[in-house]
């Protein structure tokens, strides 16, 4: 990166945009850059990865935003190279002119810049497009640069209002829409596990519509591995204005020496069946059933039914039952 001199009120505003984008989002984060850059306009463009499109986000200053001039622009030389070398463009500059003439000359804006938005790990997020109806100060690329991987947040829809309460280490997430579209969710590593199983969104659309904050269990997968399972309320995409949740997962070994079919049997008791529906359900002699229940008091220390169930439902020792 170019090297950037600065004055010591430039470097306070610098910093303060930092600040702001967590504050105040987008319009703190430009007020604190206008302290550097003499911006009168901007627009912020996400970047979905569920759908591989650009959309406009926020925007100030514009008499009007085109809604096809986000992908109008991604599909630019110039936009390729910035992605490739990861700098902002200069509107106007070889590759932009049809662009510049159709959506800021028609509106007075003499100068204009526009830079991807890369987090520091180096995940892609969107555009941010900045105009002035005066020359920008040759060194105002240089501070974008610098200051975009704070920007990046912004245009991040991935990321999850509610994060996924405080998972122990191990865990792999999945956020899903209420429509079933799924989607990474930022700081966690994705579940493999989860992708795999068609019916985890139609599991998650029945959790948004339940009255829950959380849910935990156990899950057999396909491949014959239990794993732990936890889900989460959550608001996804930008500023959480999507219905979601979060699902996460970590193999394990079934608690308390427990088996598969005892965990059946103790699942069937937490939802209020009799010794005679589980044996009918479970297609067991009530003899078996009780056998097994034996066996699960002694393993887990409780002795009645509610106690049992109690622990159960605190733990997650229940079955989650997948559509």
């Amino acid at each position: 990166m170019d090297a950037i001199s600065l004055n010591a009120r430039s470097l306070h505003a610098v910093a303060e945009l930092g600040f702001q984008v967590a504050r105040q989002g987008a319009h703190g984060a430009m007020t604190a850059l206008g302290e550097v850059i003499p911006v009168e306009a901007y627009e912020f463009v996400a970047f979905d990865p569920a759908t591989g499109r650009h959309r406009s986000l926020v925007s100030a200053g514009y008499t009007r935003v085109d809604d096809d001039a986000a992908e109008e622009y991604a599909r630019l030389d110039a936009y390729r190279r910035a992605m490739s070398l990861r700098t902002p463009v200069v509107m106007g500059s070889p590759g932009t002119e049809r662009y510049f003439r159709r959506h800021l000359e028609p509106y007075g804006w003499r100068a204009g810049i526009t830079t991807p938005l890369f987090l520091t790990g180096g995940r892609y997020t969107g555009l941010l497009h900045l105009s002035s109806r005066a020359d920008l100060p040759p060194e105002a690329p240089a501070v974008i640069s610098a200051v975009s991987p704070a920007l990046a947040h912004l245009t991040d829809v991935t990321r999850c209002v509610i994060d996924p309460l405080g998972l122990p280490p191990g865990f792999h997430a999945v956020a899903y829409e209420r429509g079933g579209r799924r989607r990474d969710v930022a700081g966690w590593p994705a579940s493999e596990a989860l992708t795999a199983e068609p019916a985890m969104a139609e599991l998650a659309r029945a959790f948004i519509d339940s009255r829950e904050l959380s849910r935990r269990g156990l899950w057999l997968d396909g491949t014959g591995q239990w794993r732990e399972l936890r889900l989460h309320r959550a608001g996804v995409g930008f500023h959480g204005s999507i219905q979601g949740a979060v699902i996460a997962e970590r193999p394990c070994a079934l608690p308390y020496d427990l088996t598969s079919r005892e965990i059946e049997v103790l699942t069937r008791v937490a939802q209020g069946d009799s010794n005679p529906q589980i044996a009918a359900a479970l297609v067991l002699s009530v003899r078996t059933v009780t056998t097994h229940l034996e066996h699960i008091f002694a393993k887990l220390g409780c002795d009645s039914r509610t106690r049992l169930t109690t622990k159960v439902l605190a733990e997650g020792l229940c079955r989650l039952d997948i559509p």
